[in-house]
């Protein structure tokens, strides 16, 4: 059999020209990680979860470094996964300082009777289980910094605009 991976980088509605051909390139490269290890006998849940390490550490993806900042400038990420042979599942939300979130959610799912853990329940287990805590200024990027600045002056101007 002849495997199959579809990455899928993002639902953003626009992608500005300059960073097109860097998304598209860390699409290919998340997609031939995966697919090579299809093709050496790896199973799909190591496939997935290496392809989407890949756009964790690529800052042009809304997941890892690249990720949307909240209100307050920090990321705060959510990942999940699944293994479709038994159907057990694992998944992370709010999660700061990991720089892949998707190998914690995959940690959740086989090592824990767990199918989602959040936030400081997270944190306390990625400490357990010995997953490297990175600062979570490396995890954002100068251009979500401009997006949140814009978002809220634009707020601002909703609320100006409100109270006319």
């Amino acid at each position: 059999m002849n495997p199959v991976v579809v990455v899928h980088g993002g639902g953003a509605s626009h992608i500005s020209k300059d960073r097109k051909e860097r998304v598209r390139q860390g699409i290919i490269r998340a997609a031939t990680v995966g697919y090579n290890i299809l093709r050496e006998g790896g199973s799909a849940v190591d496939a997935v979860e290496s392809a989407v390490a890949v756009l964790e550490d690529d800052p042009e993806f809304n997941a890892g470094c690249g990720s949307v900042l909240n209100v307050n400038g920090e990321v705060e990420m959510d990942a999940s996964i699944m293994n479709g042979k038994d159907l057990s599942a694992g998944a992370v939300s709010a999660v700061r300082c990991v720089a892949n979130p998707i190998k914690l959610a995959r940690l959740v799912m086989e090592k824990t009777p767990h199918c989602f853990l959040t936030d400081q329940g997270a944190a306390k287990f990625a400490a357990a289980m010995g997953v490297p805590e990175v600062p979570g200024k490396q995890l954002v990027t100068e251009r979500n910094i401009k997006r949140l600045e814009k978002e809220k002056h634009e707020k601002d101007a909703q609320k100006l605009d409100c109270q006319k």
